[in-house]
């Protein structure tokens, strides 16, 4: 699977990296290489089902076809 990123230097100087199409997802690196691999790890896991979600109390899970 791969996913568009878009990539720009900060005001710090390191380099800030942003997928789009997932919500949140922002890392950074020092260098481009660094915030591509950063951005990599991040989808990994923002795409990985969740194993241990708590629910509150009162609360229930229910699954959404989309």
């Amino acid at each position: 699977m791969k996913f568009k990123v878009v990539i720009r230097e900060g005001e710090d100087g390191w380099y800030v990296v942003e997928c789009p199409p997932l919500p949140g997802c922002i890392l950074q690196g020092k260098t481009v290489a660094e915030a591509l691999e950063n951005i990599k790890e991040a989808i990994e896991l923002y795409l990985e089902p969740e194993k241990d979600i708590i629910v509150v109390e009162g609360a229930r899970m229910a699954e959404v076809a989309v």
